[in-house]
């Protein structure tokens, strides 16, 4: 059986030689205006991929929607919105997952 920690620690290391790799790769170099902004998008991107794919899980071979999902993202916006600080928005998406999902 093959270790679990092993997959971790290999996975771990090449994505810090990676990391590594491509800071000193890029290091003085001046970016041209069209890739700094496509390097702007890409967290943006993923991490609406992996709300999305959170919100919509698949039942039975159709997708449905995450009810505590959507409303913690929601609480989440809001809370990022009226407070304009990271750490108090998640706080706030996360409570407000958890009510939804044990008191509805």
């Amino acid at each position: 059986m093959f270790n679990h920690w092993l997959l971790i620690s290999f996975l771990s290391v090449t994505t810090y030689i990676s990391r590594i790799i491509g800071v000193e790769f890029m290091a003085g170099r001046e970016m041209s205006p069209t890739l700094r902004l496509y390097f702007n998008y890409v967290p943006v991107g993923i991490l609406t991929a992996l709300i999305i794919k959170q919100i919509f899980t698949p039942v039975d071979g159709q997708l449905v929607i995450s009810l505590p999902v959507l409303l913690g993202c929601f609480f989440s916006a809001t809370g990022m919105k009226l407070f304009k600080n990271f750490l108090p928005a998640v706080v706030l998406g996360v409570i407000g997952g958890l009510l939804t999902r044990y008191l509805i």
